[in-house]
């Protein structure tokens, strides 16, 4: 039998409450990217992250991958977890962009999406290929410095360097193959001829400070989509479920309804 493709990751919440889906960014694992945020969704919703493969608890060896085949792992994931309904759905980075490939995918499935600090297309196919050609000569603690200044809004690191010293950690713990293989995912994804095909409603949440991911991006999935929204928190970059939590969570339940 093949390794899971994503790996589930429980985050709290009552097992019969309404499924809540929560996606990486890369380099991250659910546990310090959503733990925090997790703690108010969850008293509203059951809270499942899921980690990419080589990051995290995803300690599998797994061929090459894309987008939709990340997409079609967390649907697989979210067949066992609750069969057959819709579930909520909220990613960061690399984890937004799997959620705009399931809300053209499988619409069905997706009561409301929340995506974060990603976009249509995010960088460049060269620049991908480039860093995980990097990471496979050099490792993931090669990553460790410029993440440290993408990640993060000016000061968070002063302010919470328990948070960032946890993440950054999860990236150096990260197996380079697994960060390459998403490197090269990302290269190829490109969804932005698309977007206007997105009928779930979208909540895209940008960060201020984000230089990976832009507001400008996320405000391109906003009008583009049929029911889309943004919003742009200050004082963030580009890991929001992580520097802003509550306001993260507050976002994600007013977008899902459960707290009307």
């Amino acid at each position: 039998m093949s390794a899971p493709l994503v790996v589930g990751v429980p985050l709290g919440g009552p097992d019969e409450a309404p499924l809540l889906l929560v996606g990486p960014s890369l380099g991250t694992s659910a546990d310090t990217l959503w733990s925090a945020a997790a703690v108010p969704l969850s008293e509203h919703l059951r809270v499942v992250g899921w980690d990419l493969p080589g990051h995290g608890r995803h300690r599998h060896d797994v061929a090459a991958f894309t987008i939709g085949d990340l997409a079609a792992g967390v649907l697989r994931l979210a067949d066992v977890l609750a069969p057959g309904q819709p579930f909520h759905y909220a990613g960061d980075s690399v984890g937004g962009a799997v959620g705009l490939q399931l809300l053209l995918d499988a619409p069905e499935r997706v009561a409301t999406a929340t995506v974060l600090c990603t976009g249509g297309r995010i960088g460049t196919e060269d620049a991908w290929r480039d860093r995980a050609a990097t990471v496979r000569a050099a490792g993931t603690a090669s990553m460790v410095e410029g993440s440290a200044q993408r990640w993060f809004a000016p000061g968070f690191i002063e302010r919470e360097p328990a948070v960032a010293s946890a993440l950054l950690h999860a990236l150096r713990d990260t197996d380079a193959e697994g960060y390459a293989r998403t490197c090269e995912a990302l290269a190829t994804f490109d969804l932005t001829g698309r977007l206007a095909e997105i009928t779930v409603p979208v909540l895209a949440v940008a960060g201020a400070h984000d230089q990976p991911t832009p507001p400008a991006l996320l405000a391109e999935i906003a009008d583009a989509a049929q029911h889309g929204r943004l919003v742009v928190l200050d004082d963030v970059a580009h890991l929001a479920p992580a520097e802003a939590p509550h306001a993260v969570a507050r976002l994600v339940l007013d977008h899902a309804g459960v707290t009307r």
